[in-house]
């Protein structure tokens, strides 16, 4: 009887797994899918006449790798608000409000950590400091320690570099702000725009060049930024919330799913979807919308993803791994007082 209804059960499983609609990544009829299921955001169409190949590019995080030190716990002393908004609360700080755009290459690794790099810069030198840290120079000069370059890489390698090498600036690709910026240019995944096409075969990591593009002074060697320490922020939500008011925005890795790429609006919960890779980005903040607490996050897949660049995530229960893999870091602030 029990072998019976165990068989019986099990094809019940089946049944209701072959009449799950079986929906393709990017497709129209997943975003109807996911807004119908009434979750806590909205989806819909980021990404139009891309390939998924370049999306996997995009998540170029490899996860699970190696950690640094482990920082000792700090949120018991500090009272922590229910919303919070490292834009709003530094600013003077630009850098926090900025979206960048990481191109056809999986650099989320290196994008994630010269963000928060530059925000804590500002916050901790109470906004005397205003630099946009080089993604290029953290993504082609790091070498093996970060991973591969375009092909993926590690937070952790990031920041320790950081720690025992320095990084110069350099704005946005095409920008000429700062010693070396971007050379990787926008693609156009999203709306027939002015941004070439976007690629998913690259991979290509630019040369690490130890000049500065022509006409920028300090010297390559004069223009580096180092940071004091860099280390692993426990995975407990209270510590991860104390770390950001404290210091500013930190950089996280998690789990992208296929439903995360058509995120608009709301908060994101894993609803459907095949994985898709690592990625590391960077939490700013938090809150709580509608009864469902969040994270509040920076991409670095241009403005015309998510919400204007920006997505909220669960916060709370390590949803894809968001809590699991959190890297942050102090910059040398005496550098900066000899300069001024």
């Amino acid at each position: 009887m029990w072998r019976l209804l165990a068989t019986l059960s099990c094809l019940v499983v089946l049944s209701s797994a072959r009449s799950r609609p079986s929906l393709q990544p990017l497709s129209d009829e997943l975003v109807h899918y996911l807004n119908k299921k009434n979750s806590t955001w909205k989806a819909g169409h980021n990404f139009r006449n891309v390939d998924m190949s370049y999306v996997r590019t995009l998540c170029g995080t490899k996860l699970g790798g190696p950690k640094l030190p482990e920082k000792v716990w700090l949120a018991e002393d500090i009272t922590l608000p229910e919303n919070f908004d490292a834009r709003e609360n530094w600013p003077n700080c630009p850098t926090i409000k900025e979206i960048r755009d990481q191109g056809s290459c999986g650099s989320c690794w290196a994008f994630g950590a010269v963000e928060a790099i530059s925000d804590r810069i500002c916050i901790l030198t109470n906004g005397h400091v205003n630099v946009e840290v080089s993604a290029e120079d953290l993504l082609t000069c790091c070498g093996f320690q970060c991973g591969e370059g375009c092909n993926g890489g590690f937070p952790s390698g990031a920041w320790n570099f950081w720690t025992k090498k320095g990084l110069v600036s350099g704005g946005l690709y095409d920008s000429h702000v700062g010693c070396r910026p971007y050379s990787i240019p926008p693609c156009e995944h999203h709306v027939n725009g002015s941004r070439p096409s976007c690629t998913g075969e690259g991979g290509e990591t630019p040369q690490c060049s130890k000049i500065c593009e022509p006409g920028y002074t300090p010297s390559y060697k004069e223009d580096k930024h180092y940071g004091c320490k860099s280390y692993s922020v426990p995975s407990s939500e209270k510590e991860i919330m104390a770390e950001i008011y404290k210091n500013g925005p930190v950089e996280a890795a998690f789990s992208v799913y296929s439903d995360f790429l058509m995120y608009k609006s709301g908060v994101y919960q894993h609803v459907t979807g095949e994985m898709v890779g690592g990625h590391a980005v960077r939490i700013l903040g938090w809150g709580v919308e509608n009864d469902t607490p969040y994270w509040l996050v920076g991409n670095s897949w241009n403005t015309d993803w998510g919400d204007n660049g920006f997505f909220k995530i669960l916060r709370g229960q390590d949803h894809c791994g968001i809590e699991s893999e959190i890297v942050a870091g102090l910059p040398c602030t005496d550098q900066y007082w000899k300069r001024i």
